[in-house]
């Protein structure tokens, strides 16, 4: 049966939709979400879970991607119906946006991760992906917003072939008043300046993530979900403390130890993502023109 969903926000989809049905899909990491399904439309539901143990205020976090939602549908880079409702229960807070159907960018990419995926449709594929990606960051960029938790569990791909990104709660835009501190999200994702200021900041500092930090998690999610390995190279036993500093040096696994197979105008966007410095990196709208180039349009389906 698992958890229930909070009678607040039931009450709430059900005023706009009729009855609904409610099916529990992960519940770690102090949240709890849920696949929220009515005759008149369908979300995914995220509330914290009050009896997680102490950590992250989930709660906290929860309002404020709700403020960042609001903020950026406002500034034009999401659109107005992508945040369906939300608001407090007595736990604490809950959020529903629009439900995307599609597949993690891990598995979705797997088709690509051994000698069979060596093919024009999947080669074609990957660029399309890895436009539509770059082309939702470009959006955000360009109203000076970074998402600033790029990774594979943030990113769904869509049976033509886009990338959606989602969960917006860390974002940083252009306001940091009243915000939680930034202090960086996935490890293996987090771009070397990101890792270099956790470093050598006090842990109650704010961060602020730029576009460049996006470019970089961009890079570092397509070559770990393409290989199969992570772009750093470090054990996973490696205190955090120390892949931080692996990251922040600039290290990286050759693609000579890590590609199934070569793909050099693939290799080309990646390397390119993941310059050590930020201001070498390219821009997501540069991005977009260069995975244009040799990729189908959207309407192409996941390769089989």
């Amino acid at each position: 049966m698992g958890a229930a969903p909070p009678d607040e926000a039931v009450a709430a989809l059900e005023q706009m939709w009729g009855s609904v049905t409610c099916e529990l899909l992960g519940d770690r990491r102090g949240s709890r979400a849920w696949k929220v399904s009515g005759a008149r439309g369908i979300a995914a539901l995220k509330a914290n879970n009050p009896d997680a143990a102490l950590g992250r205020d989930k709660a906290a976090e929860l309002a404020q991607e709700d403020r960042h939602l609001l903020a950026l549908i406002d500034a034009g880079a999401l659109g107005s119906g992508y945040r369906v409702d939300a608001g407090a229960w007595e736990g604490g807070q809950w959020l529903a946006v629009r439900w995307i159907e599609g597949t993690s960018l891990w598995t979705a990419m797997a088709v690509a991760r051994g000698l069979e995926g060596d093919g024009p449709s999947v080669r074609s594929w990957l660029l399309s992906v890895a436009r539509s990606r770059a082309g939702q960051l470009e959006r955000l960029h360009s109203v000076g917003w970074a998402h600033a938790d790029v990774q594979p569990t943030n990113t769904l791909v869509t049976r033509d072939g886009r990338a959606a990104l989602f969960d917006f709660a860390l974002s940083c835009g252009p306001e940091t008043a009243g915000r939680l501190p930034y202090r960086g999200a996935l490890t293996h994702t987090t771009a070397p300046e990101i890792a270099d200021a956790i470093l050598t900041t006090p842990a109650d500092t704010h961060i602020q993530a730029r576009p460049p930090a996006d470019i970089w998690g961009l890079g570092a999610s397509l070559f770990w979900c393409w290989t199969g390995q992570r772009p750093v190279p470090y054990a996973d036993d490696t205190p955090r403390t120390d892949k931080l500093r692996a990251i922040a040096d600039g290290k990286r696994l050759p693609f000579d130890d890590a590609r199934p197979w070569p793909f050099p105008h693939f290799e080309e966007i990646i390397t390119a993502c993941l310059a050590p410095v930020a201001n070498d990196r390219p821009s997501a709208a540069e991005l977009v023109t260069l995975a244009s180039r040799g990729s189908l349009p959207d309407t192409q389906v996941l390769p089989a």
